[in-house]
């Protein structure tokens, strides 16, 4: 079936028809955004699932094109001649991938510099490139987009930090309300005279006219931008945390206050080498620790996320039809890997419908998650059998996935373990399995050890008609077992049964039914 414009869609139950089937989510399917910053120069390519994109290719470039503007008013004379060869190469690059023509965005920079134009129309020139210069305001816009494009129908505030701006945008409902931009970047605020003293009193004076313009937002601030990451991978590295994923990254005020002080104390070489910052981001570090403490002085959010979507993946959002936006990022990407990877493509839905049993009383959010494993269950399945269980476990960890908890990235990480491996201990992973519970490590491993019953039992796309039916209170499991698939019930089915009892300890029953 194609749709065509302005047809609606069918829902297929709880999953619904997925985006890429069509002809507007596959035109949006690879796409190339160019983003001109204060301090770094990158290429995105987007490509995959329309509403939750795959980096295809990403490359950055630290120029620092802003280093020494509130000095001269002119871009970095260095930092110019990089980024004029950076964009070079990524026209060439883009050429190269047969992309449509790329979308490139400067900001504070070039937006500030007197040689700003002249920089353009050198880029346009040589490159062929039309940089597009957008102003504070829409700016913070787009970055707020990016978060959204992650965090569908999020709220709180946005603060995205460049080299010589900073960016605060208000989200709700799935939109972006007020919006502000200052002149708080770490480039800028290090050519500041009155030494420390001075760029505190500088800070303390701008993030009272944000917060008179803002108003309250004791929401969860949401961070964008490389600065903030910097500082959130040494806020990892002192709480020695296990999941070295930046997106979806959680902090509580107080977290912060310690990070600070941490890096006030600590070696900034030591600091740069645990952690991975490069030397150039790492120079801007202390700054950008007194912004971000005066910011959450100044707001006192709930809670602390990062985002590693911004500014390029608010201008893929841009791009989106509505009906595309309100989609759920992490279930359009695990029904792409199907459709891509799995041997059955489709089968995923049977296999839901299967062990959803064992789930009815689910809340919402965990029943998300159950669609999402039962996509994703036979995706790896050219792996090595001796690693086929780390490597699930890994592949939904670290993914590109939006809209998932790192609590979320464990407990779906561990069902699929659990489709293939009956144990989850002795693993290069057992760290990891602390940020859940006992109970939802159990709900994982019931759901892994259902899927992987359900996978062998009912092998096609349109399954049997075989069910579950499971009785909580009384701790029993009832197999129906359709008469014409008693011959797939051999003994390996009918251990995996068993252990999927056993994992729910439950007194199992066996009927054939017609």
């Amino acid at each position: 079936m194609t749709l065509q414009s302005g047809e609606s869609v069918p829902e297929w139950g709880p999953f619904g028809r997925a985006l890429f089937d069509s002809p507007s989510a596959r035109a949006l399917s690879r796409v190339g955004v160019v983003d001109v910053g204060s301090n770094s120069v990158r290429l995105v390519v987007f490509d995959g699932a329309a509403r939750s994109p795959a980096y295809f290719y990403n490359e950055k470039i630290m120029c620092a094109l802003g280093a020494g503007l509130s000095e001269t008013g002119s871009l970095n004379p260095e930092g110019r001649r990089r980024a004029l060869a950076a964009l070079r190469r990524f026209q060439h690059l883009a050429d190269g991938m047969d992309l449509p023509p790329l979308t490139a965005v400067a900001t504070a920079a070039v937006r500030d510099a007197r040689d700003g134009q002249e920089f353009r129309d050198e880029v346009l020139a040589e490159t062929g490139l039309k940089l597009w210069v957008i102003d504070g305001e829409e700016e913070a816009r787009l970055s707020a987009q990016g978060v959204l494009l992650g965090w569908p129908g999020s709220y709180g505030l946005v603060c995205d930090i460049g080299g010589s701006s900073m960016e605060l945008a208000e989200i709700k409902d799935g939109r972006v309300g007020k919006r502000v931009s200052s002149a708080l970047g770490p480039l800028k605020l290090a050519g500041l005279r009155g030494g420390l003293r001075g760029r505190k009193a500088h800070i303390d004076g701008v993030m009272r006219q944000l917060s008179d313009k803002m108003g309250p937002q004791r929401d969860r601030l949401f961070l964008v931008g490389g600065s903030w990451r910097a500082i959130a991978r040494i806020d990892m590295l002192r709480r020695n945390y296990p999941l070295r994923v930046l997106h979806e990254y959680r902090m509580k005020p107080k977290d912060l206050r310690a990070t600070i002080r941490f890096i006030e104390e600590s070696d900034a070489e030591w600091l740069r080498l645990e952690s991975g910052v490069s030397m150039a981001r790492m120079a801007l570090v202390p700054i950008a620790c007194d912004v971000l403490g005066r910011l959450v002085r100044t707001f006192k959010p709930k809670d602390i996320a990062v985002s590693s979507y911004g500014i390029r993946e608010g201008l893929l959002y841009e791009q989106m039809p509505q009906r595309l936006r309100d989609r759920d990022p992490l279930i359009e990407a695990c029904r792409f890997a199907e459709a891509k990877d799995a041997r059955f493509p489709g089968f995923g839905k049977t296999l839901f419908d299967f062990v959803m049993p064992l789930f009815k009383s689910a809340p919402d959010q965990q029943k998300r998650l159950v669609k999402a494993a039962c996509l994703l269950h036979d995706v790896s399945w050219r792996a090595h059998p001796d690693y086929r269980a780390e490597i699930c476990f890994d592949n939904a960890t670290r993914a590109n996935l939006g809209g998932l908890k790192h609590s979320e990235r464990v407990f779906l990480g561990l069902a699929l373990m659990h489709r293939y491996r009956n144990k989850r201990e002795g693993t290069r992973f057992d760290d990891m399995f602390g940020l859940l519970d006992e109970k939802r490590q159990q709900q994982a491993e019931v759901l892994g050890k259902a899927m992987r019953f359900g996978a062998m039992l009912l092998m096609q796309k349109h399954g049997n008609k075989s069910s579950l039916r499971w009785f909580p209170q009384k701790r029993q499991l009832q197999f129906r077992l359709s008469s014409d698939a008693q011959a797939l019930f051999g003994e390996v089915a009918e251990a995996r049964l068993q252990s999927l009892a056993t994992s729910l300890g439950a007194e199992l029953s066996v009927s054939v039914v017609k």
